[in-house]
């Protein structure tokens, strides 16, 4: 697998390429799920943006009603905005930026309106994007939904819950470590390491083909079971960021609702909010949705979602979620501070509920997907900003000191 080095934004984009074109199309320019083709960059490029042609997805519907509004004031003193990268001296133009950072979709809105717009590749407006761990925010959501709702007690166990995985790393973590990514789990997930165990689990969930000689887990409810405790620490004492933790909180949305999540999420988020398009989620054998990751919407609705949070759980004139559950996620976990080697370029964030929280002087708190995925929420300036991406490489500090610096640009742009 390429790791990228030799393209750039400019040469790897997937129409230059040639990626899928031709009736039949050419062997050199087919993207093959057999080969794992959508997770290998440059097809990634074309991959992302066309998901459901390589792995089994359920719809999430947006219902039969009209979609919520989207006020447009498009600006025009955005695109040659300089930006400096993060531990930079030299800036760039925000629109080289977008191009540099291999950006497949850019939205700003500010006070409630589309300021900027932008698509490259064969993205657009109607195209639906694979929006990685963006999907977990979603859930985190839902979640504490029901914890308001007085369905679900983050103090109980998971085994409470779940029994299922009474004997698992999980069972007796309370629903709030899970939540927070606050487990003590004998489980890793390193990215470019194919003995990592994340890599093992997007096989058992069929992300990507199975060896022939592959004798795992057939699905995510008999991988789960599956994840070990790691005895030398507690659960609770440390932040660890774990894709499984989001299963569980999928598995439990779905206990209670009763419901495959794909149902939950349209009802709960995709019809109250209005969105302007059914999205797609990745789904495992058995058909159960892809909570840690397999989201599948389009910009817009990324960004109605962001607006929605950053106004309280309302968006025009639609209360989505109450102002309380907003209020919980926003508050944080109570462990602010954290500094780690591996987020070098997020110095004393905090995470809970599924969400990233920057504890800066303007109060911003993402959504974050590996390969460059974002709804960034800065209060301070009244912004959100979403954004597709398909990056080389997946770990997104790879990405942060160009993106970080992008967004913070045009906040202060925006407050001046």
């Amino acid at each position: 697998m390429t790791d990228g080095t030799e393209f750039d934004g400019v040469n790897s984009d997937p129409v230059t390429m040639g990626w899928m074109q031709g009736a039949p199309v050419p062997q050199e320019r087919l993207i093959n799920p057999d080969h794992a083709d959508h997770m290998r960059f440059p097809k990634t490029r074309w991959a992302f943006s066309n998901m459901r042609k390589f792995v089994p997805t359920a719809r999430i519907g947006r219902g039969e009603g009209p979609a919520s509004a989207l006020l447009f004031a498009l600006r025009d003193d955005l695109d040659s905005l300089p930006v400096t990268p993060l531990g930079g001296s030299t800036p760039m133009r925000l629109d080289e930026s977008l191009t540099a950072n291999f950006t497949d979709g850019f939205l700003v809105m500010h006070r409630g309106e589309v300021v900027f717009e932008r698509y490259f590749g064969v993205s657009g407006s109607a195209t639906t994007h694979i929006a990685f761990s963006i999907t977990k925010s979603f859930y985190g959501t839902i979640a504490e939904i029901l914890v308001e709702e007085g369905k679900l007690d983050p103090a109980k166990t998971v085994a409470h819950y779940l029994p299922e995985l009474t004997e698992s790393g999980f069972g007796d973590a309370s629903v709030r470590d899970v939540l927070d990514m606050r487990t003590a789990l004998d489980w890793s997930e390193v990215y470019d390491d194919n003995d990592s165990d994340i890599i093992k689990f997007s096989a058992a969930v069929r992300m990507v083909p199975r060896h022939l000689d592959y004798s795992g887990a057939n699905d995510m409810y008999s991988y789960l079971p599956s994840v070990k405790r790691d005895h030398g620490s507690e659960h609770g004492d440390m932040y660890n960021y774990r894709t499984v933790n989001t299963e569980v909180i999928g598995w439990l949305i779905g206990r209670i609702e009763g419901k495959s999540t794909d149902k939950v999420l349209s009802e709960r988020i995709w019809q109250p909010l209005g969105m302007e398009m059914d999205a797609d989620i990745i789904c495992d054998p058995a058909l159960v949705p892809f909570a840690g990751g397999g989201m599948n919407p389009c910009l817009r609705d990324m960004a109605r979602f962001g607006e929605m949070m950053r106004c309280g759980g309302s968006y025009d004139g639609r209360r989505v979620v109450s102002k309380t559950v907003v209020e919980r996620i926003t508050a944080g976990s109570g462990h602010p501070g954290m500094h780690r080697d591996d987020y070098p370029s997020l110095p004393g964030f905090d995470y809970s509920s599924q969400w990233w929280h920057m504890n800066d002087d303007h109060g911003c708190f993402t959504a974050r997907g590996i390969h460059g995925q974002a709804i960034w929420i800065d209060p301070a300036a009244e912004m959100v900003i979403a954004r597709f991406a398909s990056m080389p490489v997946a770990a997104n500090p790879a990405s942060d000191p160009l993106s970080l610096a992008t967004y913070r640009a045009v906040a202060e742009h925006l407050m001046g």
